[in-house]
């Protein structure tokens, strides 16, 4: 029985190799490449289940050994942070308890699960620590996480979505992944605010696009694409580019990438931009990532009608056109662009420009106005603001010591990095820098959330430590948390409630929040201690915790005893 989607047969029950092989993309790619089939052949089946591993987890080395334990291998091309790997199964097809595992990881940010050759535009923009880097278009916010791994604990990855649902999934993923240096904000890429002024460091543009080189996990491509939409889509694609070029730094990074296949989306776009600000050059993508097969970038394609035949002698928009300039035409087998056949994986594409070092900065207006504190424009109140000195010191008196860079949203307490901070901190400026605005703030960035959740409050007062963030507070914090044997740690992990003074004999008269650390290896949990004492852990981290340590949980009878 089959299934229908728009007059087309959805995946589970079809040939897709019969299903595809009328369609216009298959015709279209059999302009752009004299081998179409071999391509065609390798551009229909499910994908494989990949995965990257977070490096900033204190776990990473027992992901990776598990991930060997259920024959999974590594993606040789793939050169870290962290590791990448292609797992016995394909895309959605996990079953038992590697599923739940598998599931559990990607959860608690252990691990992303991730197309591979969508690993390859950070590998390309090879971010560094203490940068300050863009994301224009992060949501679901893979690559976001991948750049924040590459960050550490220093810089800053400003990500951005235009879909305000969007940036909901966005800020989850960033929490997800645990990690400091992300700031979520809700802007329109194309007119993206001068913020910070001076520029940055490095930007990824992994724009909107047809989507054709994705037929492996959206198989519906292959019934909508038509050659019309490539055109579309391209003033969208330049106009976000070309923000980009005028918000590098000189002397910075810009990785333009797509899976899309069609050279309209691609090569063309580069092309243009290339045309328009001639401080931006080309860069070898293969470099980037040599260990991968890839092709180069295009400088010669077809003008296609809508039934995918090739038009001779026709005018089209310049942006369309292959380049007539010899330079650039020259430059765009710098790109490249990797065929499903080569990843083993989607068709994806991908272009490294670099801003020269001697570009010329933003000439600086002549100032008209400098506002006042009391002229500013102010933020809402539901944007994060770094923490007060009353809050600073009910931590203190909750923890003895705090670390840096800790703000404050809503019930939250947040933790970023000293970069985010000096982003807020910084003058910047309006009308075209004609009035000066005091820092203190981040409009005109509409921020939605930033760094590692760590706390939360409860009408004013402190209430907990989130349980992601538990074992990175202990290292800074010097109250607030018991030592305990390893057993005890297990103990509660199995499901057992001791009483407190069976925990520790000096919680015995203490209630409330508290962290129990392990005093053989420093892993910290939450737990609540009332008349008992019980964990306070998502489903997720308990199912991890057991795995790592070879906790069993006890019957439920057992808990039943316990309890009573």
């Amino acid at each position: 029985m089959f299934k229908w989607w728009d007059g087309w047969p959805v995946r589970e029950e079809v040939d897709w190799a019969v299903a595809a092989r009328s369609s216009l993309l298959l015709k279209a790619v059999s302009c752009w490449r004299s081998d179409a089939d071999s391509w065609f052949a390798n551009a229909y089946e499910r994908l494989p289940e990949t995965v990257r591993v977070n490096p900033l987890s204190d776990d990473s080395e027992w992901v990776e050994d598990w991930l060997k334990s259920v024959d999974c291998k590594p993606i040789d091309w793939f050169k870290g942070p962290g590791s990448a790997w292609q797992m016995p199964f394909e895309r959605g097809r996990a079953e038992g308890d590697v599923k739940s595992i598998l599931a559990a990881l990607h959860e608690t940010g252990r691990l992303t699960r991730q197309e591979a050759v969508s690993m390859l535009p950070v590998l390309a923009l090879d971010p560094q620590p203490g940068e300050v880097i863009l994301d224009m278009c992060a949501s679901p916010g893979s690559k976001t996480t991948q750049i924040a791994e590459h960050l550490g604990d220093s810089g800053v990855v400003i990500a951005n979505e235009v879909v305000r649902g969007r940036v909901n999934l966005l800020v989850s993923n960033m929490q997800r992944h645990r990690s400091r240096s992300g700031v979520v904000v809700n802007h329109d890429a194309r007119h993206f605010p001068n913020l910070p002024e001076d520029g940055y460091d490095r930007i990824l543009v992994d724009a909107p696009c047809t989507g054709t080189g994705t037929t492996r996990k959206n198989p519906d491509v292959w019934s909508r694409w038509k050659p019309n939409g490539g055109r579309s889509m391209q003033k969208l694609q330049i106009d976000i580019l070309s923000r980009a070029a005028r918000l590098v730094k000189p002397g910075g990074r810009i990785v333009y990438s797509t899976c899309s296949l069609d050279p309209i989306e691609n090569e063309a776009v580069v092309a243009e931009v290339l045309r328009n600000y001639p401080s931006l050059s080309l860069s070898m993508a293969q470099d980037a990532i040599p260990d991968l097969t890839a092709s180069p970038g295009m400088n010669e394609w077809p003008a296609l009608s809508d039934d995918c035949s090739i038009v001779q002698d026709t005018e089209q928009s310049e942006t369309f056109a292959p380049p007539t300039e010899s330079d650039i035409a020259a430059a765009l087998p710098k790109c490249m662009r990797v065929w499903n056949e080569q990843s083993g994986g989607g068709g994806f594409f991908l272009a490294i420009l670099e801003k020269s070092a001697d570009a010329p900065s933003r000439r600086a207006a002549e100032v008209e106005e400098t506002l006042s504190e009391e002229k500013a424009p102010r933020d809402h109140d539901g944007v994060p603001r770094p923490i007060s000195e009353a809050q600073s010191e009910m931590l203190t008196d909750e923890w003895g010591a705090i670390p840096e860079d800790l703000w404050s949203r809503g019930k939250k307490i947040l933790w970023s990095t000293p970069q985010a901070h000096s982003i807020w901190a910084s003058e910047r400026g309006r009308r075209g820098g004609r009035t000066r605005i005091p820092g203190g703030r981040w409009r005109p960035l509409k921020v939605a959330s930033l760094g590692l959740e760590v706390a939360h409050l409860r009408r004013g007062e402190f209430e907990r430590v989130v349980g992601a963030a538990a074992s990175r507070i202990v290292g800074i914090t010097d109250s607030g948390h018991t030592k305990v044997p390893s057993e005890t740690i297990d103990k509660l992990l199995s499901g057992e409630q001791p009483e407190p003074f069976d925990v520790n004999s000096e919680l015995a008269e203490f209630r409330g929040n508290h962290l129990l650390v392990d005093d053989s290896d420093g892993m910290a949990i939450p737990v609540w201690i009332g008349g008992r004492t019980s964990l306070m852990l998502r489903t997720s981290e308990l199912v991890i915790l057991r795995a790592i340590r070879g906790v069993e949980p006890l019957e439920e009878s057992q808990q039943t005893n316990e309890e009573e």
